[in-house]
């Protein structure tokens, strides 16, 4: 009786080291963008970065990088990004949404200072106001495809689903680019990646968490639900998994790099055949972008083999009536197979009342010492339950359910 107690005991005290974070599902900017027909107009203009997310460490020119001896390119998509939940800031406690990044390390929320029209519309933090702040002063940049983010850093408290994490080092835009992010839903960005991934000099949040002791486990997973009416529709867990959430045995990867959360594919396949990087590539997973994108030759390639036809402005269109016919496409990762339908990679969205669906696949070339990327986003993400296992540097993969 006293070991079933004890049991009862330990199970009940881990489980509550598990922080559930809400996830709200969100169309994203260039749904936004297109449906207001201002699509075309944002892609001229912002060519040719304008799909995938650029970082660049050094900003302004002949600034060093905060972290020395480095100066790099790192994706960020912020004209995807469709699920985000809450934090607070400080003491006592502004509220703000954020989009809770894989592909990024850094925390960063607009300052009551920024002189953006983006700013604007979005909660803005008061510094001022806060009794935990302290100022750091030193300044930061994100070179985005519209412009460059700018902004300087700062420390203070940062609650996640009611866990508190003291002295959080994280970023206060005061300059944020272009119109992409005037529409945009969440205020800010909070990186889950690696710290070789961060600009702002200090712990990430969830490495701060893991070291004051907060979480039981150095992992933390998604769910994203992709359904109309998905309750929830999405959800981060901080400190471990929920069964409840995915069915069979999870595929454990391991990092292959440790900056994005970046594995190895061993192919794509398309219905059985065509073979795409045969001999192995390099892939992010990413819950910041909503795509599935990979080298421009070989996205262009599947875009054909579904069937998909580009319009005026680089995006690719299908008939909506012909999805039953069109091709399964399958990921080949660890020797299992994660196969997507039509119905899966394929966005449904309206346009006044016409219904329109979209490729979800997008050409977007990127480059490791490893070779090119591919980025497994939000299209993938929502058919499989993703962990990120810090302490043991893998993600494993299981069927969403």
């Amino acid at each position: 009786m006293r070991s079933v107690l004890l049991l009862m005991f330990i199970w009940t005290w881990t489980s509550s080291a598990l922080v559930r974070v809400p996830l709200s599902r969100v169309p994203s900017i260039r749904s936004q963008l297109r449906t207001e027909g201002l699509l075309q107009e944002f892609l001229v203009e912002n060519r040719p970065d304008m799909f995938g997310r650029r970082y660049a460490q050094c900003f302004p020119p002949g600034t060093p990088s905060l972290r020395l001896g480095r100066c790099s390119e790192k994706i960020y998509n912020f004209m995807d990004a469709q699920y985000f939940g809450d934090i607070i800031l400080g003491t006592p406690g502004q509220n703000f949404s954020v989009v809770f990044d894989t592909g990024s390390s850094d925390l960063w929320v607009p300052s009551v200072y920024c002189v953006s029209q983006a700013c604007a519309l979005h909660k803005r933090f008061k510094a001022f106001e806060s009794t935990s702040f302290r100022h750091d002063g030193r300044m930061f940049g994100i070179n985005y495809g519209s412009g460059h983010l700018l902004g300087i850093m700062g420390r203070d408290t940062l609650t996640v689903a009611g866990m508190t994490a003291n002295r959080q080092e994280f970023g206060e835009s005061v300059y944020e680019p272009g119109s992409a992010f005037v529409r945009a839903k969440f205020d800010g960005v909070l990186g889950l990646g690696y710290p070789a991934l961060a600009e702002i000099v200090g712990n990430p949040v969830f490495d701060n968490m893991f070291a004051q002791k907060l979480l039981d486990e150095p992992v933390f997973s998604f769910y994203l639900n992709r359904k109309e009416r998905g309750d929830p529709e999405g959800e981060l867990l901080l400190g471990g998994t929920d069964k409840a959430l995915y069915t069979g045995l999870i595929n454990w990867l391991p990092v292959t790099a440790k900056g994005y959360w970046q594995i190895k594919m061993d192919s794509v396949v398309v219905q059985g055949v065509n073979p795409f990087c045969p001999n192995g590539c390099q892939a992010i997973v990413d819950t910041g972008t909503s795509l599935i994108t990979g080298p421009t030759d070989d996205i262009l390639s599947i875009q054909q083999l579904i069937g998909a036809t580009p319009t005026n402005i680089g995006e690719f269109i299908v008939d909506c009536a012909r999805l039953s016919s069109f091709p399964h496409v399958t990921f080949v990762l660890g020797g299992k197979l994660y196969t997507l339908t039509s119905e899966q990679y394929i966005r449904k969205e309206m346009l006044g009342d016409r219904k329109m669906c979209f490729s979800g696949f997008q050409a977007l070339d990127m480059v490791s010492s490893e070779g090119p990327l591919w980025i497994l986003g939000d299209v993938f993400l929502t058919q499989f339950y993703s962990i990120y296992d810090r302490g043991q540097d893998r993600v494993g993969l299981a069927t969403a359910k």
